[in-house]
């Protein structure tokens, strides 16, 4: 009788999916992290040309629903951004350079009234500590880094405009960026469709739920954001040029279009336009009307437009959107600013998913085992046997 060779064991069905599972999971975001750190350079048009078809898909699958083809609704709205893009250059344009001419005009003028502001106040500190604290070189060294303080701010504008079309170049924002856009949103239904067959069946119902999740709070956060910062840019651009503060415009632009970064926008636009304000009013009269402005664009953001637009809908903490846009900047330039909030996102809907997966858990709800012959052992309530209150 031959004796039979033993059989290799061969891991059970459960342990391979589980192995399976994590090796995807590993693989999908290994392959991310390499590719954003490969091709960081070039992705810039492609995430762009997503996040403006993630914007428009509402209204083309609107207008589809009524008997448009897909494609001419995709071409419409891309044609649409681009009209307003270029009546926005063609309108603004001409203003914003003349005032950032204006503004590398005034800077010798600024770094003077600068130094001479800062004298002034070392002179009053050395009357009232003595000369042994405040010194002449002291006032030498704060009037000088005074004038390199408003030279390198001045050089690091120019450089920013400069270099502007060095990383928007005319190329990729006329041709690239929306033919890119056409194309995904042409194809946005099917391509969902796509990675939606590509789920594993067992945990299709789970995922989809979480992507609709994710959607639901990055749609109320872009599309609300946008709306707020281009309110902001408004009000602030208008007040600041109607109270008559010469860099109005430039300063009221910036300030409503970094209000997406929580309180950096209101702060970085309130210091440079009461800066500007010193500068330019001879009284404290403009300066406080730009107080003002600012004051009341806090209680319109806070009361009126925010309320209106994002509400309760957008579960996103401020303090975790400014690490994310500062992180995702300093891991990969401007792609990762684009990507932080969609990454943040899903971060949050995944955490919230497996917290509520634990407190569903016997890891957190089984009680403690207690030893009823211990007598140092805690004891547990009574229960309640009478009627409830």
């Amino acid at each position: 009788m031959s004796q039979s060779l033993p059989r290799p064991s061969v891991p059970s069905d459960s342990s391979s999916t589980r192995l399976q599972r994590w090796a995807l999971i590993v693989g999908v975001l290994a392959t991310l992290y390499i590719a954003l750190e490969l091709f960081a350079s070039v992705l810039l048009p492609f995430v762009a040309a997503a996040t403006i078809a993630y914007f428009l898909d509402p209204p083309t699958s609107r207008l589809a629903r009524v008997g448009m083809p897909r494609s001419v609704a995709a071409a419409l709205m891309v044609i649409g951004v681009l009209t307003a893009m270029l009546i926005f250059a063609l309108l603004l344009y001409p203003l914003l350079i003349a005032q950032i001419g204006i503004l590398f005009a005034r800077v010798p003028d600024y770094t003077t009234e600068l130094r001479a502001f800062l004298a002034v106040q070392i002179a009053h500190l050395q009357d009232t500590l003595g000369p042994d604290v405040v010194d002449e070189k002291l006032r030498d060294m704060v009037g000088g880094q005074a004038g390199s303080i408003v030279s390198f701010v001045a050089n690091t504008l120019r450089g920013v405009i400069g270099g502007g079309f060095a990383i928007f170049n005319v190329f990729t924002l006329v041709i690239v960026t929306p033919v890119v856009a056409f194309y995904f949103l042409r194809d946005w239904n099917a391509m969902l469709g796509r990675v939606d067959s590509w789920l594993p069946r067992r945990y299709a119902f789970v995922l989809r739920a979480q992507a609709h999740e994710v959607d639901r709070i990055l749609s109320a956060w872009l599309r609300g954001q946008a709306l707020c910062c281009l309110l902001l840019a408004l009000y602030y651009a208008i007040a600041l040029s109607v109270v008559g503060l010469d860099l109005g415009l430039i300063v009221g632009m910036m300030a409503g279009m970094l209000s997406f970064i929580p309180y950096v926008g209101s702060i970085t636009g309130l210091v440079a336009a009461i800066s500007l304000a010193f500068a330019q009013f001879p009284t404290w009269t403009g300066v406080v009307e730009v107080g003002l402005v600012f004051a009341l664009g806090q209680i319109l953001e806070g009361y009126v437009i925010y309320p209106r637009f994002l509400g309760d809908r957008v579960e996103l903490h401020a303090v975790w959107v400014i690490f994310a846009l500062f992180a995702g900047g300093a891991a990969f330039g401007f792609v990762g600013v684009l990507l932080a909030v969609p990454v943040t996102a899903v971060i949050g809907v995944l955490c919230r998913f497996w917290l509520h997966r634990y407190l569903d858990s016997p890891l957190y709800l089984d009680p403690p085992d207690v030893d009823a012959a211990d007598p140092d052992a805690p004891c547990a309530p009574p229960a309640l046997t009478g009627p409830a209150p």
